[in-house]
């Protein structure tokens, strides 16, 4: 029998596990700019029709007293491994699939542990006993109904299909319901007038393969039951990616290029990180109409070099008719391998390939800088992380403005005035924060104007647990050359 692991809403989980003023509230983990979109929201958030991947503003519209977390994703993996380690003292068959869910085939367990249900029950309660979190279990004799399974009872739930159930749960599953189902495939089902996975089995397997294509071979297998995917364990990730939603839609290649610069620089450190090489490499757009494309290509020599990424991103991404603004840009590569695989050597290096391997010796020098001192610390030129420090460093600040702000409800911690140093500090602006005596904030914010507006909008949010009921910004005129942003008593 397989079980499917299915963390519960796993990030916001986790940050309401450690900050005990969020538990109960709706909360969601996504960034706090006005073109965030949401990772993951608590279950008091799923109640107001919040859900991932919705952008931030629909969000805050649905729920108005909506608690924004920024992500930890270190604090999440560090939950993830734990996780996963408490699943394999159960069996040593246990696949991750991704951060918060694997498959686990508990088919040779049961003298040890018991059968299916209460081996699921012995992980959930041991992972609720461990690390203070909930998941839900599917079980049944094949993966893909496992998966199903696993989220017909959620939060918390744990549902069993048994062999028996299995040709009466499978003649009533809705179709959407099976992974790879998309909008397209849909739009072919309702012209079929497929509506379960039991409708599949009307047709005969050609009429499906011209129809679907490969998948159309698996969904006549998945209507009788049968799936060959076994529960693969040990596996090299297929595929290491990074994108970011924009602040604003741009259509200059100029911007582009610097954002497929910093993405190559993410993905190439994390490729010399797992000490893997890639062979391929992709993009990802979104325009401003939502509407999104990727491009990928093979490359020719396998590489973990942040500028091999860099070159084929950008190539791809000038192959591209740009139409419309883009929202949302994406690089990644995969064809993964693990770079101590022994390779053919070539009898002829081309220059490129050598350029290739000077600049991969040149990635890990500076990933050993990011290691002692910081990822900022070193960074490519054109990406100039430092013009926000030299702002405060000496020197006027050209365009600079300065607001006053005044903040009231539950502002007046540390936390909160720490939070906002921080925030200022990162988008380059100066000033000070300090609490007021009738139990507000005050905070003066200058800088230039993009910057001090963004800390304006950061102020109506503020950090998590914060409560803030009025935001009062006025402009004030400079009488100081702040050179940097403080706290003040």
């Amino acid at each position: 029998m397989i079980l499917h692991i299915d963390m519960d809403a796993f990030f916001a989980a986790v940050e309401q596990r450690d900050n005990p003023e969020l538990r109960h509230r709706p909360i969601v983990v996504c960034g706090n700019s006005p073109r965030s979109v949401v990772s993951t929201a608590s279950y008091e958030a799923r109640q107001f029709g919040i859900h991932s991947a919705m952008p931030l503003f629909q969000a805050r519209q649905r729920c108005p007293h909506l608690v924004v977390v920024p992500g930890n994703r270190k604090k999440y993996a560090a939950a993830s491994r734990k996780i996963m380690d408490i699943i394999s003292r159960f069996t040593p068959l246990m696949e991750p699939v991704s951060i918060d869910e694997a498959y686990a085939d508990v088919t040779g367990c049961t003298t040890l542990f018991g059968p299916p249900p209460v081996i699921a029950q012995k992980i959930k309660q041991t992972i609720v006993n461990d690390l203070a979190l909930t998941c839900s279990i599917g079980i049944a004799p094949v993966k893909f109904l496992a998966k199903i399974a696993s989220d017909m009872n959620k939060p918390d739930g744990l549902t069993h299909i048994t062999r028996d159930q299995m040709p009466n749960v499978i003649q009533n599953l809705p179709i959407q319901k099976i992974p790879g189902v998309g909008k397209q495939a849909m739009a072919q089902m309702t012209a079929l007038n497929i509506q379960t996975l039991g409708d599949i089995q009307r047709f005969d397997i050609r009429v499906l393969t011209r129809k679907f294509g490969k998948f159309g071979h698996r969904l006549f297998q998945l209507s009788r039951g049968v799936d060959n995917d076994r529960i693969q364990t040990g596996t090299v990730r297929k595929s290491i990616s990074s994108e970011t939603t924009l602040e604003t839609d741009i259509s200059d290649a100029d911007a582009a290029k610097n954002v497929l610069l910093s993405l190559a620089v993410r993905v190439g450190r994390e490729l010399r990180q797992k000490q893997l090489t890639c062979h391929s490499v992709f993009i990802k757009i979104k325009f401003s109409d939502f509407s999104q494309i990727t491009r990928t290509r093979k490359i020719l020599t396998r590489t973990c070099s942040t500028e091999a990424v860099f070159q084929q991103a950008w190539d791809l991404f000038q192959q591209v008719t740009i139409r419309r603004p883009i929202r949302l840009l994406g690089v990644g590569v995969s064809h993964l391998q693990s770079r101590n695989v022994p390779v053919q050597l070539e009898l002829i290096v081309l220059p490129e390939q050598d350029s290739v391997r000077q600049w991969e010796s040149v990635d890990r020098a500076m990933d050993r800088i990011y290691e002692k001192f910081g990822r900022d610390m070193v960074t490519p030129a054109v990406l100039n992380p430092l013009k926000k420090h030299a702002r405060m460093k000496g020197g006027p600040m050209t365009g600079k403005r300065t607001k006053k702000v005044t903040i009231s409800g539950k502002v007046q911690g540390v936390f909160y005035r720490l939070e906002t140093q921080k925030a200022a500090r990162q988008a380059g602006v100066a000033g000070y924060v300090k609490n007021l005596a009738d139990g507000s904030v005050e905070a003066v914010f200058q800088g230039p104007s993009e910057a001090v507006d963004q800390m304006v909008a950061w102020c109506h949010q503020g950090p998590p647990a914060a409560r803030v009921d009025q935001v009062i910004d006025e402009v004030a005129p400079s009488q100081t050359d702040f050179k940097d942003f403080e706290v003040r008593y």
